[in-house]
């Protein structure tokens, strides 16, 4: 069994982040997802380089990293939607398959008959996810939208930063990212709703809507409150001490939760008479008092360097960690021991080893599996539409010499 989505076909017309980020997450679990890619060009980020991913000679190929991150268990086929052959290929493609994503902009592919409303009576069965900027409905519906924009819509970024500096973008593309899993979410409840109906569906997931749902606390303390929340740097808006400390030879995280582990910070820190002053001894005078408690700590951690309080205080179970860049990360002996990075072969590197990111959804039962590289431009377009469609090289090959694949 390749997954406990074994057997689930779907036809991926996503490209970029946030869809392919949701596609991926389902091969992973065992779908079998065909990968739709514009002839010659294919998906943009294969063109978001450097850098790319190196052969064996560590030298470049032409396969750009930020592809290969989220291209994986998939097969590539290469299809042009504005061509009326490549339109009927696509309809044959959808009624071989269980779940229709795509991420295009609103209304596109109504423009070649592949939109939900054109397909929902002939494919019942079928799962249509649309990712989009703003989703199908309301008065930004036919906006375009990109990670950047959606953060700064979605109230982020006024929450990023330090509280004098300006608005500050998370450093990945968060935005993608969350839609994406949100999609995946939604189309594993929609199969469950298929295998017990018959039915199918439209998923309509929007960027922003993902967004303001994930501002979690910090849209909840606006909701209570009708201010927006301060723009804290590395502090917590609810918690204090919880944020960036400095030490004697650097920085390192600190997270105090509650009052007992605060009482367990000071006898570590020997400053156990801080617990008799008001402002510090509970957890809401300490937010309360934030500037003047995180002055007061700052000042006993600069004593210190960072291996010396992450040691100690690991020991007595208060919550901190070192602040690691990528290389550090890596090779850290938990990111090790969960097996967070994964090896596989590819067609580009010349024998050489892609380095990839794996999932971290770890199933006693039925484990993700790695059965596919990230594809190439096209390479399985002759295997999928003979397996799929019964074409011969020849058709492929004539399709291909007049731009339909």
């Amino acid at each position: 069994m390749k997954g406990p989505l074994d057997g689930l076909v779907v036809f991926d017309l996503t490209r970029i982040l946030a869809g392919p980020h949701c596609t991926q997450i389902l091969g992973d679990l065992g779908a079998e997802i065909v990968k739709v890619e514009r002839p010659e060009v294919g998906d943009d980020t294969r063109n978001f380089a450097p850098p790319y991913l190196p052969d064996r000679d560590g030298k470049d190929t032409a396969e750009s990293a930020y592809f290969a991150g989220t291209n994986r268990n998939k097969r590539s086929i290469t299809l042009n939607l504005g061509d009326r052959e490549g339109q009927a290929i696509a309809r044959r493609m959808i009624a071989k398959s269980d779940i229709l994503a795509e991420n295009f902009k609103t209304g596109t592919l109504a423009k070649y008959g592949l939109g939900y409303e054109h397909l929902r009576e002939e494919f019942p069965r079928l799962i249509y996810c649309s990712v989009t900027g703003f989703g199908h409905t309301g008065p930004y519906s036919d906006r375009p939208a990109y990670d950047a924009l959606i953060q700064a819509m979605g109230g982020v970024m006024s929450l990023t930063g330090e509280p004098d500096g300006e608005p500050m973008k998370v450093g990945v593309s968060i935005a993608d990212l969350m839609s994406g899993m949100y999609a995946a979410v939604g189309i594993l409840a929609a199969v469950r709703h298929q295998e017990k109906t018959g039915q199918g569906q439209h998923i309509d997931i929007s960027m922003l809507d993902a967004h303001v749902a994930w501002l979690a606390n910090q849209g909840m303390n606006y909701l209570a409150t009708g201010k927006n929340p301060d723009r804290l740097g590395n502090q917590h808006p609810n918690i204090v001490p919880y944020q960036v400390m400095p030490a004697a030879d650097g920085y390192f995280v600190l997270s105090v939760a509650n009052d007992p582990t605060f009482q367990r910070f000071c006898k570590v820190a020997g400053c156990e008479h801080l617990l008799q002053d008001g402002r510090f001894n509970t957890a809401v005078e300490r937010v309360r008092n934030r500037d003047f408690v995180t002055e007061t700590l700052n000042g006993i951690t600069r004593a210190r360097p960072s291996a010396w309080w992450i040691e100690n205080l690991e020991k007595n179970k208060i919550g901190c960690g070192p602040i690691n860049k990528l290389g550090e990360v890596f090779s850290d002996p938990q990111v090790k021991a969960r097996g967070m990075v994964i090896e596989m072969d590819h067609p580009a590197t010349g024998g050489r080893k892609a380095k990839l990111i794996a999932s971290p959804v770890k199933m006693s039962a039925t484990p993700v599996s790695y059965r596919k590289s990230p594809p190439t431009l096209g390479q399985h377009t002759e295997e999928v539409l003979g397996e799929y469609l019964g074409m011969s090289a020849a058709e492929v090959g004539d399709l291909r010499s007049r731009g339909v694949v």
